[in-house]
Formats: structure tokens, C-alpha cells, sequence
């Protein structure tokens, strides 16, 4: 028994420097891998920034960043962001979000509508209501597509068409890139349209009424437009006579009539030929 005992704890201690030995090389593998890699910084926002901040020493910061690549678009330090000049929020950044080209104005520009537009387009305003708004789940960046309303003054009926789709927003109302969780209804709506699209949407407000409709995020694919009357509102089908069917054969009237002859309480029914005038 005291044998068996020794022979236990030789081999726990065994087992236990194997265990030692192969942790002390992990840990030397890896304090050379880390040591290797290259650690830079990156410029992040230090606070929540709305559209429209502008951006200082104080609102940002820089990070390390251990990756042998950057985020594109993103400044290394403070001094690359802000040595050609002040810039200005267009897209809402949280805290500790990279700042990216894409999301400040150039040196020295300004923070306004225009800074968010893309190279060839253009802002157009749509007046909208709480229906034709989607009940002001629109927000700006959103995808919609525009929808135009109107009547045939020859026939008097209504039809809709799908003038633009996937169309992005801009701002509501007068907010342009801002971050809002809660639904609010708005009176206009920009969009970001190119040259042609723009005067398509200005002259759709004169001759018809122009409805949105949110399209699903990142969804990329257009669908073909088709036009919508008022004839597709119902799935009535009339009845079509078949052709070469029997019209119903006309009644025969009878050649004879029942004639009642009552004599005190009785009466007694005849018989008799029709007579023809």
C-alpha cells in the first residue's frame, strides 16, 4: 500500500512539471507574437457627436489599434483629422466610433445639406402627410420608393405609377442625418435624386399627388413598374355568355280556360275552348 502511495504522488509531480513546462512555453509564444504585431491609433469619437457638431480636440480621441489595417476612410491621429481646417458631423456618431471621412465635411466646409450629396446629385423637397409619409417611420438614410397619383381627365379614373425607387432620404422635415428610435410625422421630406429624377419629382407634384413607400434595408434589387387602376382595386369578374348557347324556349299558352259557375253554395267548374277575337 505505502508503495502504491509513492508511486501516485511520483506521478502527480510528473504530470504537474509536463503541465508547467508547457504553459511557461505558451506564454513565451505568445508574449513574442503580441510583440510582434504592429500596434497603431486610430481617431474615434471620445462622446456621442449629433449632425452638425463640429469637430475639436476635446469631442475626439485616439485609440490603439493592433491590426495590420485600418478602417477606410479613418484618421490615424488628431492631426491628420484636423490639420487643413475645422470639419463638421453629417452622419451621428457614438462613442468610441471611428470617425470617418465619409461621416465629417471636408476642411473648412460648412455643415449643410449640400456636404451630404453625392457627386451628380441633387436635393429635392417632397410635401408629405402623416399617410403618405408612412406614419413617419421614414427616417433620414432610409430607401423609399415614390409613387405617383392622379386622374385621366378624359375617363375621370385614377391610377398610380412607380416614378423612382430606391431612392435615398435625407432629411425630414429640417433634420438631416439624425438618430431618432421614435416615430415622428413630418411635413416634407428631401431626397437625393440625380438631374432627371429631380424634375420628374417636381413635375409629378403638378399634375398628380406623390406618395413614399419604405422599401426593406439593403435591399437592392428594382422590380418592374407597372401601372395600377382603379380596375385592379377589385377581382369582380363579370359573367361572359357562352357562345352558341340556347336562348330559354318561350311559355305555350294553353288553347282551353277553367270558367267557375256558383248556383246558390254551390259551384261547379267548365271547360271551354279560348275564343279567338
Amino acid at each position: 500500500m505505502r508503495t502504491n502511495n509513492l508511486l501516485i504522488l511520483f506521478l502527480a509531480i510528473v504530470m504537474g512539471g509536463i503541465a508547467a513546462f508547457l504553459a511557461r512555453n505558451w506564454l513565451q509564444s505568445h508574449a513574442l507574437t503580441s510583440a510582434s504585431e504592429p500596434t497603431g491609433t486610430i481617431v474615434v469619437a471620445a462622446l456621442p457627436l449629433d449632425f452638425g457638431t463640429v469637430v475639436t480636440r476635446d469631442n475626439v480621441t485616439e485609440i490603439p489599434w493592433a491590426a495590420t489595417t485600418i478602417p477606410e476612410g479613418s484618421f490615424a491621429t488628431k492631426q491628420d483629422l484636423l490639420k487643413d481646417g475645422r470639419r463638421v458631423v453629417l452622419m451621428p456618431l457614438g462613442r468610441h466610433e471611428p470617425v470617418l471621412r465619409a461621416k465629417v465635411t471636408g476642411p473648412g466646409q460648412r455643415g449643410s445639406l449640400s456636404s451630404l450629396l453625392e457627386e451628380g446629385k441633387r436635393a429635392v423637397t417632397v410635401r408629405v402627410d402623416d399617410v403618405r409619409g408612412v406614419a413617419g417611420f421614414i427616417l433620414p438614410n432610409d430607401r423609399v420608393d415614390v409613387v405617383l397619383i392622379r386622374t385621366d381627365g378624359g375617363t375621370g379614373r385614377s391610377y398610380s405609377d412607380v416614378i423612382l425607387q430606391r431612392v435615398k432620404v435625407l432629411a425630414i422635415d429640417q433634420l438631416a442625418g439624425a438618430k431618432s428610435d421614435q416615430p415622428a410625422v413630418a411635413r416634407a421630406v428631401t431626397l437625393e435624386l440625380s438631374s432627371d429624377e429631380a424634375q420628374k419629382v417636381l413635375l409629378g407634384t403638378n399634375v398628380g399627388k406623390l406618395s413614399l413607400i419604405l422599401r426593406q434595408a439593403g435591399e437592392g434589387n428594382p422590380e418592374p413598374n407597372r401601372r395600377i387602376t382603379e380596375g385592379d382595386l377589385s377581382s369582380f369578374e363579370p359573367v361572359t355568355p357562352v357562345a352558341g348557347s340556347a336562348a330559354p324556349a318561350p311559355v305555350r299558352r294553353s288553347d282551353s280556360a277553367t270558367v267557375v259557375i256558383v248556383r246558390g253554395t254551390r259551384d261547379q267548374e267548365y271547360e271551354v275552348m279560348r275564343g279567338s277575337r
